[in-house]
């Protein structure tokens, strides 16, 4: 029996576990896919304290010697299912396995959506990118396309249009549905050109097979990267008997990290907040980690 288990292996996840170990609780991270989470797909994050550079991959690395020195256990395995009983808590997972413990931390982050087309998850970090905060400085000087045409779409295209010699924004709808006051900046400037009605049908490959652009109903567009911001999803639906979501299917729990279930928490970007970044998610890991060392400690 563990003290603590975490659903979810990316920066949230490996933080609660970290801090459950510094606080004398045993904890368990299961995770259905590769630790690290989101993060691996950035070749380099240059935003995180105390760190010049790093690409996601050493970050995860790193982070799980981390863990395994602090002696916390993780497998790979899908959570399914939490059951209460009393004072404990029974999380049972796709592969068959059933885990006691005390308190569990709901930590499974959130998927980009993509945009279906062959071979994009192999541009991943290298062409095709989620976030101008975190990959925006790559492009400077360069031509890059932002997908989507809602307020995400528009505020990461403004951040780029301070970059990049050139922004090209691709709707697939008729009309840019963001705030009228963000396109009102960002198709004020020079170096942006807008379309819509695009439907995006593939990736255009250089003749080394690296990412040169995409190609669309209306045309190709030659460029060094993709934006992609037609929007997250979150995978919290399993869980929504112990913890309330919003509308967009966000846990909706405050930044204390609990929920309506004494002994279940959240934390990260599966959470409703409005910045989800490297930094915000390992916050919330601690944050419900220690609350669910004082709930282990006032059983």
């Amino acid at each position: 029996m563990f003290d603590i288990i975490v659903v979810g292996g990316g920066p949230a996840g490996m933080t609660a576990a970290l801090y459950a170990q510094r606080n004398g609780k045993t904890a368990l991270v299961l995770e259905k896919n590769g630790f690290g989470g989101q993060i691996t797909y950035s070749p380099k994050v240059e935003n995180f304290p105390g760190r010049v550079s790093m690409s996601g991959n050493e970050f995860a690395t790193d982070f799980m010697e981390q863990l395994e020195a602090q002696g916390a256990e993780y497998d790979l395995e899908e959570v399914t299912e939490i059951v209460c009983d009393g004072d404990k808590r029974f999380v049972k997972t796709l592969e068959g396995s059933v885990h006691e413990t005390k308190a569990v931390i709901i930590a499974n982050g959130v998927k980009h959506r993509m945009l279906g087309l062959e071979g994009e998850y192999e541009y991943v970090g290298n062409g095709i990118s989620f976030c101008a905060v975190c990959d925006g400085d790559f492009y400077k000087g360069q031509t890059v396309c932002v997908a989507g045409g809602g307020n995400s779409a528009l505020q990461e295209a403004i951040l780029l249009s301070g970059k990049c010699k050139e922004v090209i924004m691709l709707q697939d709808l008729p009309t840019f549905t963001g705030e009228q006051k963000l396109q009102d900046i960002l198709f004020s400037r020079d170096n942006v050109r807008k379309y819509t009605n695009v439907k995006i049908l593939g990736i255009i490959r250089d003749e080394k097979g690296g990412f040169a652009g995409v190609r669309t109903n209306q045309g190709d567009f030659a460029c060094d990267g993709l934006f992609e911001a037609i929007g997250l999803i979150p995978e919290n639906g399993a869980f929504a008997e112990h913890a309330d979501l919003n509308k967009f299917g966000y846990f909706d729990s405050a930044e204390d990290c609990t929920t309506k279930t004494p002994g279940i928490f959240v934390a990260g970007d599966c959470r409703s907040k409005g910045v989800r970044q490297l930094t915000t998610a390992v916050a919330d890991g601690a944050t419900a980690a220690i609350a669910a060392c004082r709930y282990i400690d006032n059983l």
